[in-house]
């Protein structure tokens, strides 16, 4: 085992992926530290290996690129089959992925098959006498686990994503690129990618935003969300919302925050009639300031939040609004 850091690059739309510039910033710091290299690991359809560049230029040393057709779209069977193999041939002390949706299903997966040490959805990594140490919120982000990979074990981790600041990027930084050989059978590919169906959403992203305004069962029903996006409107920032709010049908699948929905980490949340059941922090616990809106001076959401209003959204939003749109005007 050398002490190299290998990571799992992703791309989107022929883009590297914020998560993708995060792992390079952490992995990078671990390298220095054990005295190895950054290795960049990214898989795809055509276009990967002149996209894998731009890994070097957020500060690997190497980058392994694999492309070919089946990897244009995400089939568990061969990624997991790839990725494991790129880890065995490198051999790393540590290896690193991204929690999204992929790294999810594949880090598993792959830790089973290489027999690694593996810890999900962390907010913070060191090296304590050498072995990888991690900080991972559980129970809803109610709690905080520490946890030691084993010595002499691959140390396998994914972040998630915004807990890690994003790498700097070095145009011109010099690096390896090699191209990854692989086959798959067929008969191993208990599944088939169809198509990806990009969900236009307007605005800006939830998984990008710097602020998000999200709605629960408390607003009574869909035509309320428009309060929400006038505030939005005035915030530059994203909407969500509750699962009780999607399974009502008030709004789509893709505004859910949530631990069956989407991470999100802005600077600031602010929560609508949401009664903050842990489901739904698991979703909106990392964002950094928590500001609840609710008639329930006892609704859980209160306990995280670092300001609440106790009080009815259909005068505090539109009186919210309106302060907001005079300040920012000045």
């Amino acid at each position: 085992m050398s002490n190299d850091v290998l990571i799992l690059a992703e791309s989107n739309n022929d883009r590297l992926t914020i998560v993708s510039s995060e792992l390079c910033q952490i992995g990078r710091k671990l390298a220095d530290e054990k005295g190895g290299s950054l290795i960049g690991l990214l898989l795809g359809g055509a276009g990967t290996k002149e996209l894998a560049k731009g890994i070097i230029a957020l500060g690997a040393d190497k980058v392994l690129a694999a492309e070919a057709d089946i990897l244009a779209g995400y089939n568990n069977a061969a990624y997991t089959q790839v990725v494991s193999g790129a880890v065995a041939e490198t051999g790393p002390a540590i290896f690193l992925l991204g929690c999204t949706s992929i790294g999810r299903d594949v880090a598993p997966r792959v830790a089973f098959r290489l027999g690694a040490s593996y810890a999900n959805d962390c907010t913070e990594l060191s090296l304590e006498e050498g072995v990888l140490a991690a900080v991972r919120p559980v129970y809803g982000g109610n709690a905080l686990s520490h946890v030691r990979s084993k010595p002499g074990l691959i140390a396998m981790a994914s972040i998630r994503m915004k807990a890690f600041p994003p790498a700097d990027i070095e145009e011109g930084r010099s690096g390896e690129l090699v191209e990854v050989a692989f086959s798959v059978e067929s008969g191993e590919l208990k599944m088939k990618f169809v198509e990806t169906r990009q969900v236009e959403a307007e605005g800006v992203r939830l998984e990008d935003a710097e602020y998000v305004v999200s709605g629960g069962r408390g607003l009574g029903g869909p035509e309320n969300f428009e309060q929400l996006n006038k505030l939005a409107k005035v915030l530059k920032a994203a909407v969500g919302a509750s699962r009780a709010a999607v399974d009502a049908g008030w709004v789509p699948t893709h505004m859910q925050v949530g631990q069956t929905g989407k991470i999100v980490s802005p600077m600031l949340y602010i929560a609508v009639g949401i009664s903050g059941a842990m489901q739904h922090m698991v979703g909106a616990g990392p964002s950094k300031n928590i500001v609840a809106i609710n008639t329930d001076p006892d609704a859980p959401i209160f306990q995280r939040a670092r300001y609440g209003i106790v009080g009815d959204y259909k005068k505090v939003v539109p009186a919210l609004t309106e302060k907001l749109q005079k300040l920012l005007e000045n």
